[in-house]
């Protein structure tokens, strides 16, 4: 079903293209699936705090969480490597791939429910604890454990297309099979402590080596968001994940390796 889930995805990018007269801002999706028991949701739970929920607590009767990575193409990507805000075609992109990812789900919804199952959507973005700058559901931990990535050092998750798109994420009662977890680091610097360049695209010291400063970030995501108001919602930054051995793709896979 994983492969019939891919073809509905990929064929809705043309579909809503073309419906809503826009030169869309995206690459070929990915997607992922993670079985709902998976013990790292639980371990997540635990790690975040009772706010963050569980499949099951989302949908009864969970069986399978399914993920999907949108990929931002070159001209958004380079758009915003520089400078000290966002750029306007970065503000852009997220907004549109925000409303196209509700659009996904309902998609996704609909032909799971022609197929005899339930699923919950999940918004793209805003679900979050304001206080602890946390959400009750995470779509890159839950990309993560479905094998869609794994994680870089600036705490995005890296896919096999890259950093720089918009996750989201779907549970269904449909029991989907899993996609393997990659052992191997995506990230240069876990894999051979090559590469840091992160570090220097982050300008307000919110992102380390050893750390990273969500409160700091937080506050330039305002500043953008009031900069950008009259695109519509766009608390954005991703400085420290353009232009970067990651932007665009797994270094490792595609041997851009830094020696």
């Amino acid at each position: 079903m994983l492969e019939e889930l891919k073809r509905v995805l990929i064929d809705y990018v043309e579909v809503y293209k073309n419906k809503n007269s826009i030169k869309a801002p995206w690459r070929t999706p990915l997607i992922a699936c993670a079985y709902a028991k998976d013990p790292l949701f639980l371990q997540l739970k635990k790690l975040i705090g009772d706010f963050h929920n569980l499949p099951n607590e989302m949908l009864k009767g969970a069986k399978s969480v399914i993920t999907y990575f949108i990929p931002f193409n070159d001209k958004v990507v380079l758009s915003n490597k520089s400078g000290r805000f966002s750029s306007k075609e970065w503000a852009t992109a997220y907004i549109e791939t925000n409303k196209f990812i509700v659009n996904i789900n309902m998609i996704l919804s609909q032909y799971l429910k022609e197929q005899g199952f339930s699923s919950k959507e999940i918004p793209p973005t805003h679900n979050f604890n304001k206080a602890k700058l946390m959400g009750y559901w995470s779509h890159k931990h839950s990309a993560y454990i479905a094998g869609l990535g794994k994680f870089g050092l600036h705490k995005m998750l890296i896919t096999d297309k890259g950093c720089c798109g918009r996750l989201g994420s779907l549970i269904t009662t449909a029991e989907i099979n899993i996609t393997e977890r990659k052992k191997v680091n995506y990230c240069l610097y876990y894999f051979n402590n090559s590469c840091a360049i992160c570090i220097e695209r982050c300008l307000f010291g919110a992102l380390k080596l050893k750390s990273f400063d969500r409160y700091k970030c937080y506050k330039v995501i305002i500043e953008n968001k009031k900069r950008f108001s009259k695109l519509g919602l766009a608390d954005v930054c991703g400085k420290c994940a353009c232009d970067i051995p990651c932007s665009q793709t797994n270094p490792v896979k595609s041997n851009k390796i830094i020696i």
